[in-house]
């Protein structure tokens, strides 16, 4: 893996905040080279410019926005932070990932959008939480039998209807938590799988992270069954102060380059 170790500046948000310069100059320090955007319309030419200044590569950028009536500007704000991924990481009713009409319509709006992601010069990608992993469908994809029958999760189903030049940025933390098995659903996905978001914790929707290595999840299965996809570190919440949240990013970034390095 050469792509340098990311971190969701989502974990950071009160930092940045306060202090975004300060804050990523921080994150730096601790030895992460790219940071992944998540308000693109705050500013992205002064956070590129704050991220060239420092080493840092923008590894992608999530876009919640793009789900509104302006996608353009959203675009845009993209395209100006220099990376070429533009993540959609919810907005999309949780009801339309328990019908197979649901997900055709997901599909279908997630495929227009990238569309013009293309025309922009970029890529456009899901990230998955729980409420795309939990429901199970059955070889004809209805859920009446799904749960019964141990099917394909709807991430999967959504996969087979979304054009090939929509990617997935799978966050395996809420893969676990939703059901999965998450490195034999990583194989499944294959190709299609662009980023990881790591995060490791007790597997429990309530509680929060801890640092990466340090709690349930089969880390160095998940980084082997998807080699070539970005690893980005994130942190839903964080018990402790400020400083710990900062350790524990830390200390993420220590467990994952020793496996690396392994």
């Amino acid at each position: 893996m050469t792509r340098p170790l990311s971190v969701q500046l989502y974990s950071v948000r009160d930092q940045l905040a306060a202090d975004r310069e300060g804050t990523l100059r921080r994150l730096a320090s601790l030895g992460y080279g790219a940071v992944e955007a998540y308000d693109v319309l705050d500013d992205a030419k002064g956070l590129r410019r704050i991220a060239d200044d420092l080493g840092l590569t923008v590894s992608g950028a999530h876009v919640i926005q793009l789900l509104g009536p302006e996608p353009g500007a959203v675009l845009d704000g993209v395209a100006a932070l220099g990376t070429e991924l533009a993540i959609v990481p919810a907005g999309i009713p949780h009801e339309e990932f328990t019908s197979r009409d649901g997900l055709a319509r997901t599909a279908e709006r997630l495929n227009s959008l990238a569309v013009q992601a293309e025309r922009h010069g970029l890529r456009l990608g899901y990230h998955n939480h729980w409420w795309e992993i939990e429901p199970r469908f059955d070889d004809a994809y209805s859920i009446d039998t799904a749960r019964a029958a141990g099917g394909p999760h709807a991430v999967e189903v959504l996969a087979e209807l979304l054009d090939p030049a929509v990617f997935l940025e799978v966050d395996t933390y809420w893969a676990a938590v939703g059901g999965a098995e998450v490195p034999g659903l990583l194989r499944r996905l294959g190709d299609r799988v662009r980023a990881l978001h790591l995060k490791d914790g007790p597997g429990t929707k309530e509680h929060p992270n801890v640092a990466v290595g340090g709690g349930t999840m089969p880390v160095p299965e998940i980084l082997a069954a998807a080699p070539d996809a970005w690893r980005i570190v994130e942190f839903d919440s964080c018990a402790g102060s400020a400083d710990t949240l900062f350790d524990e990013l830390k200390a993420s970034h220590t467990y994952l380059t020793s496996l690396e390095a392994a």
